[in-house]
């Protein structure tokens, strides 16, 4: 039921009428938007199946975040509040969103769809495959470059479901291109521990971040301190987190 499927905008070879057989696939198309949670034997977890979450993450309040060195993490905002983080590391990118589910029902089948039709809409291309995360889209999304021509980036869109949760990540730069740049981000995406919480929530609603207590924000175009030659961070946080800024995610592959 989960076959490699063909890239949108992409004919099929033999236009036919429909079969009973392909009936019965759309069918099971429609009954995967429905489907429970799969095990997440390597993660991202739940705060219930951790110890100690905030050994070697940032804490975020909805997410824990790791840490890894040299990167730098941004907050993304959504009027007042904070929706997303986004990990960069050289010339890559992840960003981390986690939104309310369904105690019994995934909906990262029924995302996907929604995210290729509407990049399909706007003249990109995309790819469901099966990768190192499960289920996932290459997207080739059109951008203005910045010599203001017309070009094409690659995005990963990942996501995972949990209990009453759903985490998307989102890679680019070169972690959406080369596989080793790409395992750095994945690992982060794996070990990435998600707080639902008790509260009432509707689904799809994001689950809301919060800055860490000795965060600095840092404003886009600020000049960033230098680490000690000794190779000890700037920041106070473990595993290595230089900065936490208040910015966009990558947005070209360089």
């Amino acid at each position: 039921m989960f076959g490699r499927r063909r890239k949108r905008n992409e004919e099929p070879e033999d236009a036919v009428e429909a079969t009973a057989d392909e009936e019965a696939l759309d069918e099971d198309e429609v009954r995967r938007v429905k489907l429970e949670p799969a095990p997440r034997p390597e993660g991202p977890w739940d705060v219930s199946e951790v110890s100690k979450a905030a050994e070697g993450r940032v804490d975020l309040g909805g997410l824990f975040v790791p840490g890894v060195q040299g990167m730098e993490l941004r907050v993304e905002v959504a009027g007042e509040a904070i929706v997303a983080a986004t990990v960069v590391v050289k010339d890559s990118a992840v960003q981390l969103q986690a939104f309310a589910a369904p105690k019994r029902e995934g909906i990262w089948a029924e995302v996907r769809e929604e995210i290729a039709a509407g990049i399909t809409q706007q003249g990109g291309v995309i790819d469901e495959i099966e990768g190192p995360l499960g289920w996932e889209l290459r997207a080739k999304v059109p951008v203005q470059l910045p010599d203001g021509k017309r070009g094409m980036q690659v995005v990963r869109f990942v996501g995972v479901d949990g209990p009453r949760w759903f985490l998307r990540g989102v890679i680019s730069g070169q972690g959406a291109v080369q596989p080793q740049a790409g395992g750095l981000l994945e690992q982060i995406f794996k070990d990435t521990v998600v707080v639902r919480g008790e509260s009432p929530m509707a689904p799809r609603d994001p689950i809301v971040l919060k800055l860490p207590q000795d965060a600095q924000m840092v404003p886009d175009g600020v000049k960033q301190e230098q680490a000690p030659d000794d190779g000890t961070p700037v920041s106070r946080f473990a595993g290595g987190l230089d900065k936490l800024r208040r910015g966009p995610e990558i947005s070209e592959v360089r």
